[in-house]
């Protein structure tokens, strides 16, 4: 899908104030992470490294992994097509409501498809042969699923990509990274882009068994990280701890933002990232898109493009409570219009 995600700012005349509509944190990259990439603008006039082999092995000894269990990507998405096409013709199985680019990507390559809505996982289901993608936390709808160590190590005949790009937007949730160490039918897919804000530079990461790595390799083209992704990633790596998010701050804002929505009749879905679904009470997510880019220079992600989800959805990101409170205001108006 093209067209039809959120962040797609570009394609309004309108100056938009406060978009709700993308996942990345809005505060911003890192402290001194532009600074370093002017510093180290002189990498332009070099190809970059083939597969972004140091970073490999930096984020490798983040994680306790050797390099040959990493690999880079030219973002998540990259690596969603990289799978597809390694695994091209399988039988695959997707969560739903989910990020289209995992249907998307394995339609390219001739999958095999069915769908299992989020609310059916479980830790004593039995998954058939083939892939199978789950987002956790899901996107859109923040939820995180219950069992998923179980559900892995049942199923070995199942090779689960589990996408933990939203993981950094959670408290006291667990990876699956640990399944890595003794399970090899299980691949974990990371962003940089969405907690250190730099969507516009491409970068996420792939952990796996090394078998699954080599396998994955034999479809990657060379150069797909640029070197200037590649140095915020060294950054990134380098001040991970002073780099986190203040997610209790991000919480209580957006237990505010969602208490407001439901005394104006919407109905949220629970989340445990500062994302999450709301159900419209009145009107249609495109025309109330419409009206707050026209009218207020506010964008939301208009979710009814999402398998499994209706043109009454929308998924908003939590911003700062100023923000908020802009949105707040306008969907009142809207509100009052359709009255």
């Amino acid at each position: 899908m093209l067209q039809g995600h959120g962040d797609d700012a570009y394609r309004y005349k309108r100056p938009i104030i406060a978009d709700f509509s993308t996942n990345v944190w809005y505060g911003g990259e890192p402290a001194g992470l532009k600074q370093h990439i002017v510093d180290r603008w002189p990498v332009l006039n070099r190809y970059p490294e083939v597969v972004a082999e140091s970073l490999a092995r930096k984020i490798g000894r983040h994680h306790h992994l050797p390099a040959s269990q990493v690999l880079i990507t030219n973002g998540t998405t990259e690596s969603i097509y990289l799978i597809a096409q390694a695994y091209g013709t399988s039988k695959t199985t997707i969560t739903i409501p989910a990020f289209s680019e995992y249907e998307d990507a394995c339609r390219m390559y001739n999958h095999q498809l069915a769908f299992l809505r989020q609310v059916n996982i479980h830790s004593g289901l039995r998954t058939p042969e083939g892939l199978f993608f789950i987002c956790n936390p899901n996107n859109p709808t923040g939820h995180v699923f219950d069992g998923l160590h179980e559900l892995v190590k049942a199923n070995p005949q199942t090779l689960f990509v589990i996408d933990e790009a939203f993981i950094e937007f959670t408290i006291n949730v667990p990876s699956l990274l640990n399944l890595i160490h003794t399970c090899d039918n299980i691949i974990i897919l990371r962003s940089m882009t969405k907690a250190f804000a730099i969507p516009g530079l491409r970068l996420g990461y792939i952990m796996a068994a090394a078998s699954v790595i080599e396998q994955l390799m034999r479809y990657k083209m060379p150069w797909s990280v640029n070197a200037l992704a590649i140095e915020a990633g060294h950054f990134i790596f380098d001040h991970y701890t002073t780099s986190q998010l203040p997610l209790a701050q991000l919480f209580s804002d957006k237990e505010q933002l969602t208490g407001q929505l439901q005394q104006l009749s919407f109905t949220i879905g629970h989340s445990h990232t500062h994302f999450f679904l709301a159900k419209m009470p009145v009107g249609t997510a495109p025309l109330l898109k419409t009206y707050l880019v026209d009218e207020h220079g506010i964008l939301i992600r208009d979710a009814s493009n999402f398998r499994g989800l209706t043109n009454q959805h929308i998924r908003l990101a939590t911003l700062s409570n100023e923000k908020n409170q802009l949105i707040i205001e306008a969907i009142k108006k809207w509100i009052q219009q359709c009255s």
